[in-house]
């Protein structure tokens, strides 16, 4: 861009983050029924929740591991994004998530550092979540979730 040089350094400042920790591990899998038991073996204890997303048409079980948790993600249609992702892809991780405090203050922060949400407006997700996505192209190939929690809702 004319008349702007890059940041060194020196120059750099950062716009103050909002974010807290990761929050969860997405895995595309075909069977939630054959996934949630090699979980469990692997993890030595049985998910905590079942829930189903009907707007991203997918079903979610969840698992905790320490402070994060592992999100199990099983298409609910074949046309869903789950679904496409494993046709393409096949199991295996799909997203990483990062818990913020402020959504709609951090959209807004990394699309000025350069990244491309997915969605600028924050939706209703699993586990009593906001959630929004930023462009794997714009993160080295990973598809990256930001996630609020809805005040007064409880998560797990």
């Amino acid at each position: 861009m004319e008349g702007r040089r890059p940041a060194t350094p020196s120059t750099f400042r950062p716009l103050p983050s909002t974010m807290i920790r990761i929050d969860h591990i997405g895995i595309a899998v075909k069977s939630m029924a054959d996934s949630n038991g090699l979980f469990r073996k692997l993890l030595g204890e049985a998910h905590y929740k079942v829930e189903t997303v009907e707007s991203e048409k997918v079903a979610t079980s969840f698992f905790h591991i320490g402070e994060s948790k592992i999100e199990l993600l099983e298409a609910s249609d074949p046309e869903s994004p789950i679904a496409k992702f494993i046709e393409k892809r096949g199991e295996g991780i799909h997203h990483i998530a990062f818990e913020v405090s402020d959504i709609r203050a951090e959209i807004e922060r990394l699309e000025a550092e350069g990244f491309v949400p997915l969605n600028r407006e924050p939706k209703r997700g699993a586990d009593n979540k906001l959630v929004a996505f930023l462009h794997p192209k714009s993160a080295n190939g990973v598809l990256v979730e930001l996630c609020q929690s809805i005040p007064g809702a409880t998560t797990g």
